[in-house]
């Protein structure tokens, strides 16, 4: 079998976030079933050259572009075991920056376009085809429609992964007939709310949709989830499956990072409580192992939770807790927590951006990592916390459900609230902090979160076994 996987971005080469991290994760953990996995991104000028060097001209071919034929360069690199392949124009990704530019429909039509025409030339026969996003929506829709009846193609089976329903590369209607290159009829797919919706078109044409968890694929059919498109999903429900991400295990693992200070693992959790006092010295706290310290690693905007948070800081606070913020985001929320640290500079300590050490020096230093957030498609940083024994709050929505069971009479892996509350979250925050001074307990649900597997390996089996099912191998 072999997949040709699509997407926006993928380390090691470029990530602009989650959805780069994803990409090299998948394509290593389908690898390791024994499964051709190779990956298809733009051949940005924002990649680095030290990167740039690993790659090697293939050839050069003509892609439609509308009524136009563009120039697409195709490059290869073999990186850590997986087979990478760059698709390159400079008039489209010669630019700083990944997206956000004003034509990013042509850019991102243009590369869907060359994607399924460079596979006459790379010797990769594709059986599944798996794109990710509103980058790569256009793959299956001109895989069905402009290809499907060539015979180098019509075997082809096309995924769809939704990784952000909120960005669904919406256009306006002339890109259509100027840049799209479709016939009048083909109107319909894509056409939604008076625009072109990419997004729309992938879940009409896929032979499979998925989600990055469970809870999400039920979720975004409902109206106050679905984004403006959960009519279609709704109407496409027997094709959407929901399979939760996993975590690089190799990259957070306690016993074995060395951006913390002291390694530890289920079976000796005593180095834990060195990386607390390393944390509260690094955040000016007062080094205090009886205080328990809430942590955050998060995007900073409200719908992570963070309206929550700012109702109810000054009551948090006024408990026995110490709590450390990273992140960045709106300037509303920058703002306020700044505020927050300067007037609690003992119980509150904040760092704007984003930092990697850092974020793994709180996951292994706090008691506990907040994450309230509104929706919540997979999210990472609660596994990442669980792995390194730092007990996760959370709602209960989207990934944050099918990762965090609320702790119940010795059971549990962490504690979760349902209303989008305030007060619910100040109750589960609450709860833990009770736990907490029960010492014989708190380190019974620290080995339970360190024993949780979140490897890319169980979320690679289940795309191996949809696969399957697409081809008729089970």
């Amino acid at each position: 079998m072999n997949v040709l996987y699509a997407i926006g971005e993928a380390n090691p080469f470029i990530a602009a976030g989650g959805l780069g991290k994803v990409a090299a994760s998948f394509t290593r953990s389908i690898r390791e079933k024994l499964i051709n996995c190779r990956l298809v991104i733009p051949l940005y000028s924002d990649i680095p050259d030290s990167m740039r060097s690993k790659m090697k001209y293939i050839a050069n071919i003509s892609v439609p572009v509308g009524w136009r034929q563009q120039y697409c360069g195709i490059f290869e690199a073999h990186v850590n075991g997986t087979i990478y392949y760059f698709i390159d124009n400079e008039y489209y990704f010669k630019r700083s920056g990944i997206y956000g530019h004003y034509d990013d429909g042509e850019r991102f039509a243009f590369f869907s376009r060359a994607v399924l025409e460079m596979l006459r030339f790379i010797n990769y026969p594709p059986d599944i085809l798996h794109c990710n996003d509103w980058q790569t929506a256009l793959i299956p829709v001109y895989r069905k429609l402009l290809y499907g009846e060539m015979e180098e193609y019509k075997n082809i089976k096309t995924v769809f992964t939704i990784h952000n329903l909120l960005y669904q590369g919406q256009f306006g209607k002339d890109v259509f007939p100027d840049i799209l290159g479709l016939n009048s009829w083909d109107l319909p797919v894509l056409e939604f709310n008076g625009c072109i919706n990419l997004m729309k078109g992938a879940v009409e044409t896929a032979d499979a949709v998925t989600t990055v968890s469970r809870s999400y694929a039920r979720e975004i059919m409902e109206p106050c989830y679905g984004n403006g498109l959960d009519k279609i999903l709704r109407n496409n429900s027997s094709k959407i499956t929901g399979i939760t991400n996993g975590i690089d295990t190799q990259m957070y693992d306690p016993e074995t990072d060395d951006s913390i200070l002291k390694n530890y693992s289920c079976n000796d959790i005593s180095g834990k409580a060195m990386n607390k006092t390393a944390l509260q010295k690094l955040f000016n706290l007062p080094v205090e192992e009886t205080i328990p310290v809430i942590g955050m690693v998060t995007r900073l905007v409200d719908q992570k939770g963070l309206d929550l948070v700012r109702a109810v800081i000054e009551e948090i606070l006024c408990s026995r807790i110490q709590m450390v913020l990273l992140g960045t985001g709106d300037a509303l929320n920058e703002t306020f927590f700044l505020d927050i640290a300067g007037r609690y500079p003992g119980k509150m300590a904040i760092k704007i951006g984003y930092f990697p050490d850092i974020a793994r020096k709180i996951y292994a230093g706090a008691d506990m990592l907040l994450k309230p957030s509104k929706s919540e498609i997979c999210g990472l940083s609660q596994m990442a916390a669980l792995r390194y024994g730092t007990i996760p709050i959370v709602r209960e929505t989207g990934g944050l459900k099918d990762t965090v069971i609320d702790y119940e009479n010795g059971t549990g892996n962490g504690f979760a609230f349902k209303t989008y509350n305030p007060h619910a979250m100040l109750n589960a925050i609450r709860r833990a902090e009770e736990l907490f001074y029960n010492k014989q307990e708190w380190e019974k649900l620290i080995k339970r979160a360190l024993s949780c597997d979140f490897c890319w390996q169980n979320s690679a089996e289940k795309y191996l076994q949809l696969y399957k099912q697409l081809l008729n191998q089970e």
